[in-house]
């Protein structure tokens, strides 16, 4: 599915990946060893929840992209390969993107930037 990033650097497009079903959340990334520099996964929350991450069985480092209900990103994290350690959004988050580690800086993408995708 198509997604854009809107920010002061310009528009940023990926492909991404649903994760719908709990049992695909409860996978996410595992196991990936790529992620291409336009890739990522989106995992919705409705209604919006505290969500946290952590990246048991993840062998490659993502940046976690919390989003707002109203498509601002409330929060950027980039996490470490197997990490178990949690990393939450701070708020009710609507979704998360990962995307590859490092591309979020490489962009300019940060809190407050809006998220555009279909739901």
């Amino acid at each position: 599915m198509p997604l854009t990033i809107r920010s002061t650097t310009g528009e940023h497009r990926f492909t991404v990946d649903i994760a719908a079903t709990p049992e695909q959340q409860e996978t996410g990334l595992m196991f990936r060893r790529s992620l291409g520099p336009g890739e990522g996964m989106i995992f919705p929350y409705d209604p919006p929840a505290n969500v946290s991450f952590w990246m048991k069985n993840t062998l490659i480092p993502l940046d976690m992209l919390f989003i707002r209900a109203d498509g601002r990103i409330a929060r950027v994290a980039t996490a470490k390969p197997l990490d178990l350690t949690p990393i939450g959004g701070g708020e009710p988050i609507a979704a998360v993107l990962e995307i590859r580690g490092g591309r979020a800086a490489e962009l300019g993408i940060r809190e407050g930037d809006r998220v555009d995708w279909q739901r």
